[in-house]
């Protein structure tokens, strides 16, 4: 299973991203998505997950500017980010926990991170 993630990159203070996560490879199905963060030398934090049918949590410092959704035909799992803060700016990671075809339980994958960085 691999999940690749897009749409980092340089923003002002205020502006909007919109990053992307695909999954790919062989799972019976996803069960949750979700994106985190990790700013360098601190522990990966939740940003904000999504269930398999839409129910959605979000960390107290991104609600209301941030917005994740699903694309279950895509595999696919976004985050708009609008109301950017250089606080903002590190490396987010996509995640997924899917059913694979020859296991039971559920199985955790990651992206491979995306750079944010949001100038004052």
């Amino acid at each position: 299973v691999q999940l690749q993630a897009s749409g980092g990159g340089l923003v002002q203070a205020g502006g909007s991203l919109r990053l992307s996560c695909a999954a790919s490879g062989s799972f019976r199905s996803i069960n949750d998505m979700g994106w985190y963060r990790q700013a360098p030398g601190k522990e990966r934090e939740l940003v904000a997950v999504v269930s398999g049918g839409g129910t959605t949590n979000y960390a107290d410092f991104v609600k209301g500017r941030f917005t994740i959704s699903r694309d279950n035909a895509k595999n696919s799992v976004y985050l708009q980010m609008n109301s950017l803060q250089p606080e903002d700016t590190t490396v987010y990671y996509c995640s997924a926990r899917v059913v694979l075809p020859t296991r039971p339980g559920l199985y955790a994958y990651w992206g491979q991170g995306t750079q944010v960085t949001v100038s004052s």
